[in-house]
């Protein structure tokens, strides 16, 4: 049997915002014991107990609202995160593309950013020089490669990051609601190029809140809820699931507000 190619057992991750606690010298010496009690009493559970498998060559949504978890467990696969507890395996070269700007350095130029981050993700540099154009081109910035980053906005830098990623020829590509950014004839490209990667037997992690694209790109599914799998499944049905869920809340709120803006007028 193939091992799959990622793999969380019992992931767990918490943050202690001890930043937040009005801390002073004085009170770590003589006091560390009720610090480590305030500190524990103030964590956050961002991912709780999340377990699940995703098999070589699938494509498996990550969805939710925001908030919920998606991106920490997308780190964490990535190895920008290290879990609390429990334990996440990735097999085979991985290519995150978890946030605008993560791996960039603003000072450098287009074309000396690509290099570093083709190099970081596995290629050597000649690999990288090597498909510098075609990489330029698909991001749509070619006449821009050789200016420094922070000339660059914020849709460009999105755009040179997902094609180098897709470019580096990865095992695992993990993709964190980069498609949101950019116009829609550059979304249609890296769907296409998605689909491609897919074909050819490439394991894609794809974290959205968007039903529409869970549905269109994703084999299977992981609705998190609160940093905990809801539910994994078929990514139609997990996606029509949560659609379902979001629409009758907003139908709730919708009837309350109008309740409550009824009840105003008539005491008015």
């Amino acid at each position: 049997m193939t091992e799959p190619a990622v793999e969380l057992q019992h992931v767990t991750k918490e943050f202690y915002p001890v930043q937040n606690l009005n801390v002073g010298v004085k009170q770590l010496m003589l006091r560390p014991l009720h610090l480590r009690r305030m500190a524990r009493n103030s964590r956050f559970v961002a991912v709780d107990d999340v377990s699940f498998a995703v098999a070589s060559g699938e494509t498996f949504g990550l969805l939710g609202r925001n908030g919920a978890g998606k991106s920490t467990l997308l780190a964490m696969i990535g190895g920008i995160l290290r879990p609390t507890r429990g334990a996440v395996a990735v097999r085979g070269r991985i290519a995150p593309l978890l946030e605008i700007g993560v791996g960039f350095h603003h000072d450098l130029t287009g074309i000396e950013n690509a290099i570093m981050n083709g190099v970081l993700m596995g290629l050597r540099r000649h690999e990288v020089e090597e498909r510098l154009e075609q990489i330029f081109e698909f991001a749509g910035v070619i006449e821009f490669a050789a200016q420094p980053l922070k000339t660059y906005s914020s849709g460009m830098q999105a755009r040179l990051g997902f094609a180098i990623a897709v470019h580096t020829d990865p095992d695992v590509l993990l993709v964190d609601e980069v498609l949101a950014v950019g116009d829609a004839a550059f979304q249609e490209k890296c769907f296409e190029r998605i689909a491609a990667l897919r074909a050819g037997g490439v394991t894609i992690l794809f974290v959205s809140h968007d039903v529409r694209t869970v549905s269109r790109v994703c084999d299977r599914a992981a609705w998190i809820d609160g940093g905990r799998v809801r539910e994994i499944g078929p990514a139609e049905r997990v996606a029509e699931r949560y659609h379902t869920e979001l629409l009758g809340e907003k139908q709730s709120r919708s009837a309350v507000d109008f309740l409550a803006r009824t009840r105003a007028a008539a005491d008015a």
